[in-house]
């Protein structure tokens, strides 16, 4: 699947673990990998470095600490607002062992609204998650290559959100285009992690019997309508446009999902993902 990023200038094509995209001119690609522990995604990780990724191009996102431990650090007003609200400061490579890995990379303790604390090791992974207020904008600024932050995953960041709600882990290795990125992938494969196409069926496997009773008691054809529903259902989840109502943000919209933004099926799906996402921060809430 093919396709281009108006806003970003960036020219996405999905594969099995990998997306490639052109940064500024140049083709790169994104190695993601799912697990179901920390230990794995920490030997994975570790494999990854010693295959020769920099540890500026890894992204390690884990399951955080607990309500009580996140109690005890204080918050300040610098912090960036909504997703992705730092927590915590940056951490040695400790921290990062305790889950099997010795990256040795900066780490960062963040509370994700509807998730809840997520440990993000690699300066990139507060880019993704949306916030510098862990590392301090400058440095953080400072730290990062552009093109790398402007190239981020980022559109698929609320199926990484489902798998840290559900106690997994995830890897993501940004790499050159050519032979590495197939060293990459299969040491992904062999370290046991399920792609990010399969974890995206699977997150929708999960919400699609509920939303096709939904649609189809307003006498409207989900089997007909299920791909613009479930494009507007995603679309709502983007950082982009998380809590704002379609009209806010139909520009944005129209530029992602110009064939099908204004057909009414997409339209019910925007409102039903705004929905889910409201749900996910009132559940967190209570369990909280």
């Amino acid at each position: 699947m093919i396709d281009l990023q108006q806003d970003s200038l960036i020219l996405v094509e999905r594969r099995a673990h990998v997306t490639v995209r052109r940064v500024k001119g140049e083709l790169m690609e994104t190695v993601v990998g799912i697990f179901k522990t920390q230990a794995e995604a920490g030997r994975a990780a570790d494999y990854l470095k010693s295959a020769g990724i920099p540890e500026e191009h890894l992204i390690v996102l884990m399951p955080g600490a607990s309500k009580g431990e996140l109690e005890a650090v204080p918050t300040t007003e610098t912090e960036a607002p909504g997703v992705g609200a730092a927590i915590g400061g940056v951490v040695g490579g400790a921290l990062g062992a305790a889950g099997g890995m010795s990256l040795g990379a900066a780490a960062a303790t963040f509370f994700v609204p509807g998730v809840g604390p997520v440990i993000a090791i690699g300066l990139l992974g507060a880019a993704l998650l949306g916030t510098g207020g862990a590392v301090g904008g400058a440095a953080l600024g400072e730290a990062l290559d552009e093109g790398l932050v402007e190239g981020l995953p980022k559109d698929d960041l609320f199926v990484y959100e489902d798998a840290l709600r559900q106690g997994r882990s995830v890897v993501i290795a940004f790499i050159s285009e050519g032979r590495q990125a197939e060293v990459v992938r299969r040491i992904i494969e062999q370290a046991g992690a399920e792609d990010i196409d399969s974890a995206r069926k699977n997150w929708w496997v999960g919400l699609r019997d509920a939303e096709e009773e939904h649609y189809r008691a307003s006498g409207r054809d989900f089997a007909r309508d299920e791909p613009n529903y479930r494009s507007g259902f995603e679309a709502a989840l983007h950082q982009q446009t998380r809590g704002k109502a379609y009209t806010e943000v139909v520009n944005y919209l129209m530029v992602r999902y110009p064939k099908i933004y204004n057909e009414e099926s997409f339209r019910r799906g925007y409102e039903r993902g705004r929905t889910h996402t409201k749900s996910l921060m009132k559940s967190f809430e209570k369990s909280a």
